[in-house]
């Protein structure tokens, strides 16, 4: 990303977080325009259940409003702030008695595949226990693997939304399929 429409966003994210904090509810609106799909899609990935991904996502936003002072442009940019928020939401939500307990109720047409074929989430036999190798993967590799795959970002997507120099995300996939071929040599 070009330095002057880096420093354009950074002003405009200080801009908008100047707003929330005092109280702005187009701010807040503008806010979860530009950035709820993304918060959403973090969730949604570490809780898999969809309505409860929802649910997170609206606690979550309500965390960025009451603590919106609280940001610190100059410990990081405000995508990455967001972010964190919506992960330690669904982290919180994991270790949580209701989830656990959630998990430990489900019934067993949640388990086994009866042949119906009404499952909303179905796995390819080609992907089958990719995520595990995934999940192998140094943090950096594994969120661009991810990224890519399984949520469909092209690698220039993934530079410009996260602001991330191309190259290093094209490091970083190189790296995470070196690392992924020696599961399957």
């Amino acid at each position: 990303m070009p330095v002057e429409l880096a420093t354009n966003q950074t002003n405009a994210d200080a801009h908008l977080i100047s707003l929330l904090v005092e109280g702005d509810e187009e701010a807040y609106a503008r806010l979860y325009d530009n950035y709820a799909n993304l918060l959403f899609g973090v969730i949604v990935r570490i809780v898999i259940d969809r309505k409860e991904a929802e649910n997170l996502l609206q606690d979550c936003f309500v965390k960025i409003w009451q603590n919106a002072a609280r940001y610190n442009a100059e410990k990081g940019k405000l995508v990455t702030w967001l972010i964190n928020i919506a992960r330690n939401t669904a982290i919180d939500f994991t270790r949580s008695k209701y989830f656990s307990q959630k998990n430990k109720n489900q019934t067993l047409d949640h388990f086994v595949d009866t042949g119906g074929g009404s499952s909303a989430y179905q796995v390819s036999t080609d992907t089958m226990g990719l995520r595990q190798l995934v999940d192998k993967l140094s943090p950096a590799c594994r969120q661009v693997i991810e990224w890519m795959y399984f949520e469909g970002y092209t690698q220039q997507e993934i530079a410009d939304h996260f602001n991330i120099p191309l190259g290093t995300v094209k490091l970083r996939a190189r790296t995470a399929m070196k690392e992924l071929r020696q599961y399957f040599t």
